[in-house]
């Protein structure tokens, strides 16, 4: 592809297509902001985990058409990204559709086995992440939260207020 050298045209291939990849990514997000490759819903998450393999795709490609299948199925994937992230904003039944509810895991200091049963959460991994809120007293804790993402919320001291947890189930 750029070289008759073997080796050279391995090194080659590698360092110049992950720097194309790598600016063509960083061009998406510039277009698409700063919301790209947050973790807000787990759409957000597949497409993070999407790019990424698209972009070691495009790194190890052996031809240009290779490549540009990959540039543009990222460009496809950053657009399918902006286009519910707006259906979503504007219909609340794309936003039921496409977003799961968070749970609470725990309210008031107890712990509610029956949506650790459901979300299919161990009891050691919900105290693992008091553990890693600093929680030093269950009573504290208000709220445990498995949100849409996967990430658990631990919501403690005096008071929480309602908003915190509305949507929730």
């Amino acid at each position: 592809m750029f070289s008759t050298d073997p080796t050279l045209d391995v090194l080659l291939k590698g360092l110049l297509l992950t720097t194309m990849g790598m600016f063509w990514v960083v061009l998406l997000v510039r277009i698409n902001g700063l919301r790209s490759f947050s973790k807000m819903t787990n759409f957000d998450f597949v497409m993070t985990v999407a790019v990424g393999s698209l972009l070691a795709s495009a790194s190890q490609t052996n031809n240009w058409s290779s490549f540009l299948q990959a540039v543009v199925a990222m460009a496809a994937l950053f657009l399918v990204q902006s286009v519910t992230a707006w259906l979503r904003r504007r219909s609340e039944k794309i936003e039921a559709i496409m977003q799961n509810t968070p749970v609470i895991l725990m309210r008031n200091g107890e712990v509610i086995e029956s949506a650790l049963a459901e979300t299919r959460v161990a009891r050691s991994d919900l105290l693992a992440k008091l553990r890693e809120a600093n929680v030093l007293d269950m009573q504290q804790v208000r709220a445990v939260v498995l949100e849409t993402t996967g990430d658990i919320s631990v919501l403690h001291g005096d008071h929480c207020a309602k908003e915190m947890l509305e949507g929730t189930k």
